[in-house]
């Protein structure tokens, strides 16, 4: 590589990024500042290898390069799930496995019961509070819950950023970012150190006021036929300690579901977290 002046800064200079990606100077800076729109997949695949991006970070700068028609999310009203997915959500239950649907801008939009007894009851939220992201940063509980808040609050901020890059003209999107940014001063600094991810697969630790410390795998999945619904499902080891949390807590739903269903009469059908 040519030697360049001073660095100012750390990491990649306009100068060393251009010659890795095999473009001239004046064209990198014509792309970064949005004065070119016609960068092809392959200028986008070079860039992506001189930056040494991961796949969530390839997606976001292919979203924010190929200006994609600037449409509106659909409206609350209209994120339905199938019935179908509400029937696997009960039937993950009965497997005692805490399993929930997100859409768009990380609304909640149906669970199962052992996912609200895990997490938070989101189906008794008002719908506009029934949102991953506001419970992580805007509901105190969240940091008592998490055995790792910190990382689970990068990742919801990395998850929204990404999908700000594919819905950029997205109002009620905007609107919620700029309400955590407000209200919360730990999504501000996060919002600001410009990280997106694609959550598929992980581990989660939480502090649970009924049944202690567990660690739960997940594992997501978009739902067919269903635009931006991704089905998370947890589950643990057989045999574990964590089976046998979780089948406690899934015990101690069925009886405080029971007290109430004798106090109001039956419970309705699949809850929706979306009316």
């Amino acid at each position: 590589m040519s030697r360049t002046g001073r660095r100012r800064v750390s990491g990649l200079r306009r100068e060393e990024l251009a010659q890795l990606a095999g473009m001239s100077v004046d064209y990198y800076t014509r792309l970064e500042q949005g004065r070119s729109r016609t960068a092809s997949h392959a200028v986008l695949d070079a860039l992506a290898a001189a930056l040494r991006l991961d796949g969530a970070e390839r997606a976001h700068l292919f979203d924010l390069a190929e200006h994609r028609p600037r449409h509106q999310a659909p409206g609350r009203a209209l994120q339905q799930v199938d019935p179908t997915a509400h029937r696997l959500l009960e039937m993950l239950d009965s497997a005692s496995s805490p399993a929930f649907v997100l859409g768009h801008h990380t609304d909640v939009l149906a669970g199962n019961r052992l996912a609200y007894a895990l997490i938070t009851d989101f189906a008794a939220l008002p719908p506009r509070e029934r949102n991953q992201a506001r419970f992580v940063f805007l509901d105190p509980y969240a940091r008592e819950l998490y055995g790792d808040w910190e990382t689970v609050a990068a990742d919801t901020a990395a998850m929204l950023r990404m999908e700000a890059g594919r819905r950029p003209a997205d109002r009620e999107l905007g609107d919620l970012i700029g309400e955590l940014s407000v209200r919360s001063d730990d999504f501000r600094g996060l919002w600001a150190d410009q990280r997106v991810v694609e959550r598929t697969r992980g581990t989660k630790a939480y502090h649970h006021p009924v049944v202690g410390d567990l660690t739960v795998s997940y594992q997501a999945m978009a739902l067919a036929g269903q635009e931006d619904q991704t089905l998370f499902v947890y589950t643990t080891p057989s045999g574990s300690a964590d089976e046998t949390a979780l089948r406690l807590l899934a015990t101690w739903k069925s009886s405080v579901d029971l007290g109430r269903s004798r106090e109001s009469g039956p419970e309705p059908g699949p809850r929706s977290a979306v009316t």
